[in-house]
């Protein structure tokens, strides 16, 4: 270890990806350096298709470290909140974003293709000298939004709709189309 102290850096980050700061992942890792800061989540572009709304900011923090074994490795903290789309009622659902993840720095693909993959331990990840912290911060808030994010309870929910009080299926209504053999009536 280099007996320099820990570099800490508080970054606002913008919409355009040429914004996003480079670290030297090994570098970063080794000399235990902080990023922190905020990024606005309509920069985040892969994210846009997920979002009901792209307003708002996420704090973030980046922190050179090392895993159990000793490798260097990143830790990457996320929290804010996310207004995603329902995918029942199509409508916004406000979600908890909190991440706290240890990605483990590995020289090359074979590295990370040696060692088995195991979900109990930290992800590998390829480092290199120009990491683009805003590649890594994407990728992680990716892999801990739900695939498909649902209410609790939707306020219509899909496939019902109230007639008369109670609830009946939208198909319903084509009953009266069909004679008593099930065909359509003319």
């Amino acid at each position: 270890m280099h007996n320099q102290p820990p570099m800490q850096r508080d970054t606002q980050l913008s919409a355009q990806s040429n914004d996003w700061p480079r670290i030297d992942g090994f570098r970063f890792a080794e000399t235990g350096d902080v990023l922190r800061g905020k990024c606005r989540i309509a920069g985040l572009g892969r994210l846009q298709d997920l979002l009901a709304s792209n307003a708002g900011e996420l704090d973030y923090e980046f922190l050179g470290t090392g895993d159990e074994a000793g490798r260097p490795s990143i830790r990457v903290r996320v929290e804010g909140e996310l207004q995603l789309t329902c995918q029942r009622c199509l409508k916004a659902l406000a979600y908890a974003l909190r991440i706290d993840e240890l990605l483990v720095l590995a020289k090359s693909e074979a590295e990370i293709e040696s060692q088995p993959v195991d979900p109990e331990k930290p992800d590998r990840v390829l480092g290199g000298k120009e990491m683009e912290v805003g590649t890594l911060l994407e990728d992680e808030i990716l892999l801990a939004v739900p695939a498909a994010p649902r209410h609790q309870q939707c306020s219509a929910e899909a496939g019902t709709v109230k007639k008369g009080g109670a609830q009946a299926s939208p198909f319903s209504e084509l009953r009266g189309l069909l004679d008593k053999g099930g065909r359509a009536r003319n």
